[in-house]
C-alpha cells in the first residue's frame, strides 16, 4: 500500500509498508534520532517483514523521512502498540509522524482497532504531544501510568516508561 501526500513544508511524501530491503536505512535512522533505543538491524528486520502491515515508513524523493514501529500485542490485539516513531532531522517540525500515524491507522487490516497504546518517558516532549494530538483528532480518551519503573525494571539505568493508551471511539472519523 502506497500513500502519497504532498505539504508545502515538506514536499512530496510517500507512505508505505516497509520490506527488508529497508532494514538498513531504517537501523540507521533509528540510531539519528535520539532518545530512541537503537535495535540491532536484525530487530529492524524482523519488524520490517513479519511486522510490515503495523509499521509504516515515509519517504520523499527516496530518502527515507520517517518511520514508525508498531505491532498487535498477544494480549491485547485489538490494540495497535507503537513501538518506534523516528523522523529525519530534516523533517522534524512539519507534522510528518502525525501523518504517518494517521495513515497507519487507517489502514484496512488495523480495521478492529480499538486502542493505541505506547510508552513514554516523562522527558519527550515530543512523543507526549505526538499522541495527545493524535487522541484529540479522533476523538480518544486516554489514561498514563508507570509500566516500566527506572528502579524496579532497569536498575535505574533507563527512565521510567509511562504506558500511554488511548481508548479510540467506534465511531470516530478516522481521518
Amino acid at each position: 500500500m502506497i500513500d502519497t501526500l504532498v505539504t508545502p513544508s515538506s514536499g512530496r511524501i510517500t507512505m508505505r509498508h516497509p520490506t527488508a530491503k529497508d532494514g538498513a536505512g531504517v537501523a540507521a535512522l533509528i540510531s539519528s534520532s535520539p532518545p530512541l533505543d537503537i535495535n540491532s538491524t536484525y530487530c529492524v528486520l524482523l519488524q520490517c517483514t513479519h511486522f510490515a502491515q503495523t509499521c509504516i515508513l515515509a519517504e520523499r524523493d527516496g530518502q527515507l523521512m520517517g518511520w514508525i514501529s508498531g505491532y498487535a500485542p498477544p494480549t491485547h490485539p485489538e490494540s495497535l502498540f507503537i513501538w518506534q516513531v523516528a523522523v529525519a532531522k530534516q523533517a522534524r517540525g512539519t507534522g510528518l509522524a502525525g501523518r504517518m500515524l494517521d495513515a497507519l491507522v487507517a489502514r484496512p487490516a488495523l480495521s478492529g482497532l480499538n486502542t493505541l497504546r505506547t510508552t513514554i518517558t516523562a522527558d519527550n516532549a515530543a512523543s507526549w504531544r505526538l499522541f495527545e494530538s493524535f487522541a484529540q483528532r479522533h476523538g480518544g480518551e486516554v489514561s498514563r501510568l508507570p509500566l516500566f519503573e527506572q528502579d524496579a525494571h532497569f536498575a535505574g539505568q533507563h527512565a521510567t516508561e509511562f504506558e500511554f493508551v488511548i481508548r479510540l471511539k467506534a465511531d470516530a472519523d478516522q481521518a
